[in-house]
């Protein structure tokens, strides 16, 4: 009974996994050859899914916006959260609460949160443009979900919503960082400049590592807040790969209703995830060096 004791305990996982991670995953990669609309009779196409995805401009603006709207969130998201994670860890009066704060809009939905920045960044009414109107900071409204800064403007939100979270990621690995190192760099007449890049970056070498390659693998796939905020537009400006993917399987407006092509999402899908698996080996390739820093 001890034997099987352990296998009944992770049955229910691994049936969820089934189900729920390798059906759909086997389901996708054999609809990828066919020409499927989700009903009807599926009709084998061979590679031609793949040829028009060659072609399709659209998904090709989708990658492009994808790498802008994931470089902007992590060259922002990443330095600013060491920054806090930094500051937070020394004792004062008061840092629970403020990690508290900052962590919040991480276990807030992506949804909620999204519409409340639409309300938030409307260009004729959004308290965004009053506040900046009310300290003549601008002469007249902004129009934030305009093609000029609707992704400017997606990016600033993904930052809010991203940082608390990489801020905790960090605070963990500040916690083994011994404060003897910092005590011995004041005594040799060390500035906080000097302590942070000789002592804490170096010292968070592989914890840092492992974040960075979350976080892009994060910001690649992210799509849930733009499809609630912008919906990929306007004229695809803020379109991103996997909302590209999504799109194809359910309609997010009733444009998009009579749009299902589960053959063709499934090789955009595919085209995707291979995308992903380079950027990220790519980054393990380049970063390998991180892991000796200790």
């Amino acid at each position: 009974m001890k034997k099987i004791q352990p296998y009944v305990f992770i049955l229910p996982s691994l049936l969820l996994t089934l189900v729920l991670g390798v059906y759909p995953l086997l389901w996708a990669l054999r609809y990828m050859f066919y020409d499927y609309a989700g009903y009807g009779t599926a009709n084998y196409v061979g590679l031609d899914n793949f040829a028009r995805l060659m072609r399709d401009a659209e998904y090709w603006n989708s990658v492009k916006n994808t790498f802008i709207y994931s470089g902007g969130k992590l060259i922002l998201t990443l330095p600013l959260s060491l920054i806090l994670a930094v500051v937070l860890n020394k004792a004062f009066r008061g840092r629970q609460l403020l990690r508290a704060i900052y962590f919040l809009p991480t276990i807030i939905s992506a949804s909620v949160m999204s519409i409340v920045f639409f309300i938030i960044f409307n260009a004729y009414n959004g308290m965004a443009n009053q506040f900046l109107m009310k300290y003549h900071l601008i002469s007249s409204p902004i129009n934030w979900l305009g093609a000029d800064y609707a992704m400017l403007t997606t990016i600033l939100i993904a930052v809010w919503g991203a940082v608390g979270n990489y801020m905790l990621l960090f605070l963990a690995g500040l916690q083994g960082i011994p404060n003897d190192l910092y005590e011995a760099a004041s005594l040799d007449g060390a500035n906080a400049t000097q302590k942070m890049f000789k002592i804490t970056i170096p010292m968070l070498g592989p914890v840092l590592q492992m974040i960075v390659m979350y976080a892009i693998t994060v910001a690649l796939k992210g799509y849930e807040s733009i499809m609630v905020f912008t919906g990929g537009g306007p004229y695809g400006k803020t379109d991103v790969m996997y909302l590209y993917v999504f799109k194809q399987f359910f309609p997010i407006s009733a444009d998009t209703a009579s749009m299902q092509r589960f053959g063709y999402g499934s090789a955009v899908g595919f085209a995707s995830a291979i995308i992903v698996g380079a950027v990220t080996a790519l980054y393990f390739y380049f970063s390998r060096k991180m892991d000796k820093i200790y």
